[in-house]
């Protein structure tokens, strides 16, 4: 069985997984959740490794929003991780940045309703479903807007190196009526990585609105990757 490493987005953490954390257990996997700083993209970085060092290879690594980006940093030269997954995340190239790409193409609320608070931003609390999770249980989102975390402002202007997609294989899950990563961009991204790409019709975060199905995803994506590790050892 292989290792699920699941990595948060902006204005989140580790929790934001709990329903499909329930999902993949009752599959059979152990997920585990990294817990990101928010400060700075090494921190990220830094964080995302020392849990890849805790569990068992091989390692299905994935990343949620901003996550993709770091992601695609923390696995190189990780040897355990054999395969990306990516849920309406951002996966930028070599000089790219979070930034950048999210003013790509128009569709996306957080300029609309960020709020600045000193050094750091928040999405405004009365409209983070509108932003975030708009198809998920009135409960769920004031619990994931009531618990977000603040985040250091530049953080998503960090251009990243040559990413691990280049050299792995990748899965993407794309949310179709996404309010903060616009699906036309997220397809251009899953389609130049040359990602397995799969289409929900969800929100920003379906791991908040449609749990089942992003587990069955990944369970999918884990099951591709250890036929593909059976493969290369075949004579």
């Amino acid at each position: 069985m292989a290792t699920i490493v699941l990595v948060h987005g902006l204005w989140s953490d580790g929790s934001s997984w709990a329903q499909v954390i329930t999902e993949l257990r009752a599959m059979g996997h152990e997920p585990v959740a990294a817990q990101l700083s928010l400060e700075t993209m090494d921190d990220d970085v830094a964080s995302v490794r020392r849990t890849l060092a805790t569990v068992p290879g091989p390692v299905l690594l994935v990343g949620w929003s901003y996550g993709g980006a770091v992601v695609g940093e923390a696995a190189l030269g990780v040897e355990s991780v054999k395969a990306l997954a990516y849920i309406a995340a951002f996966a930028p190239a070599e000089g790219e940045s979070v930034s950048g790409l999210s003013r790509k193409y128009p569709g996306s609320l957080i300029p609309e309703h960020v709020v600045v608070a000193g050094d750091h931003t928040y999405i405004a609390r009365t409209h983070f479903g509108d932003v975030i999770a708009g198809d998920a249980l009135a409960e769920t989102v004031a619990i994931a807007s009531a618990t977000q975390r603040m985040v250091r402002i530049g953080l998503d202007r960090v251009k990243v190196g040559p990413p691990a997609w280049l050299s792995l294989p990748s899965h993407y899950l794309v949310a179709t009526q996404d309010h903060a990563v616009p699906a036309m961009l997220q397809r251009e991204m899953a389609e130049r990585m040359g990602a397995a790409i799969t289409e929900l019709d969800s929100s920003h975060a379906p791991m908040l609105s449609q749990p089942r199905e992003v587990a069955e995803f990944l369970d999918s994506a884990c099951a591709e990757m250890l036929q593909g590790i059976t493969n290369e050892g075949a004579p």
